[in-house]
């Protein structure tokens, strides 16, 4: 195998004749869906339901960007950002089997640090009708004995202090939906994908927790206008190991920086 050689758009028709990728024109997707947290549970659900219906030639404008706001998802990042935002997600059956496919429908990964205003330009734009989140149930900043949400924590004091330049994905989320609300843009719907109870609820509470410490009537609108849907997702999805890494680019032929492995 080539090192030098990578995974993207110009690799497809090198891959091996039994791996699956887009049949679509991906310069044709245009963005529907921001996903905030784009680790490997979004990458073998909702994005690979994204793929599947853009195989069929249908939602052709609910593409995702991939957003990471957090510096430990750097090196994740990058890796999505080099390859064009495309990755392998590998079957295994209870066989033993692996099936291979190339999963198109992350059209743009950016991270926070990076460029912040980018991050709030992509929410803030019309076109982006979804944000959501896998954040694990810790993300939501919720004190476990009491079910408050956490004004206290450093990173939630830092972006009530400083409210134009948000960190936090409660920071971030709630800037975004402030600028729509000022530019008359109907909100999105922000749908939690994180395995908890009620997570639709739990997100609600926290994010117009937020806004309503840095303005009361945005935590109102926020509350009473923004959709928090609940939802149930699952899939077992261990983490990708090195080994992973040199098994899935030896069979492609060409190195995947990340790819995932499911059931």
């Amino acid at each position: 195998m080539n090192e030098r050689a990578r995974l993207g758009d110009q690799a497809l028709e090198t891959l091996p004749h039994d791996v699956q990728r887009p049949s679509y024109d991906r310069a044709d997707c245009a963005v529907g869906i921001v996903h905030i947290g784009v680790g490997h549970f979004h990458r073998a659900h909702q994005a690979l339901v994204i793929d599947r219906l853009l195989t069929q030639g249908r939602a052709t404008d609910w593409a995702i960007c991939g957003v990471a706001l957090l510096p430990t998802d750097e090196g994740l990042a990058r890796a999505l950002q080099q390859q064009s935002g495309l990755y392998t997600l590998v079957e295994k059956s209870a066989t033993g089997e692996w099936d291979f496919r190339v999963i198109g429908s992350i059209s743009e990964v950016l991270f926070g640090p990076d460029d912040p205003d980018a991050v709030l330009d992509r929410l803030s734009d019309p076109a982006t009708r979804i944000v959501s989140l896998t954040i694990t149930e810790g993300g939501y900043n919720i004190i476990p004995t009491t079910g408050d949400f956490d004004l206290a924590n450093d990173d939630v004091r830092r972006d009530l202090a400083n409210d134009d330049t948000p960190v936090t994905v409660f920071g971030v989320v709630t800037e975004a939906l402030r600028r729509r609300r000022a530019a008359d843009v109907a909100p999105f719907t922000v749908l939690s994908c994180d395995n908890i109870q009620h997570n639709g609820d739990v997100a609600r509470h926290a994010f117009s927790s937020f806004a309503a410490a840095r303005d009361a009537e945005l935590g109102r609108w926020m509350r009473s206008e923004v959709a928090f849907p609940n939802s149930m997702v699952d899939r077992i999805t261990p983490g990708t190991t090195d080994q992973d890494v040199a098994s899935v680019s030896r069979e492609l032929g060409i190195k995947d920086e990340w790819p995932v492995l499911c059931e």
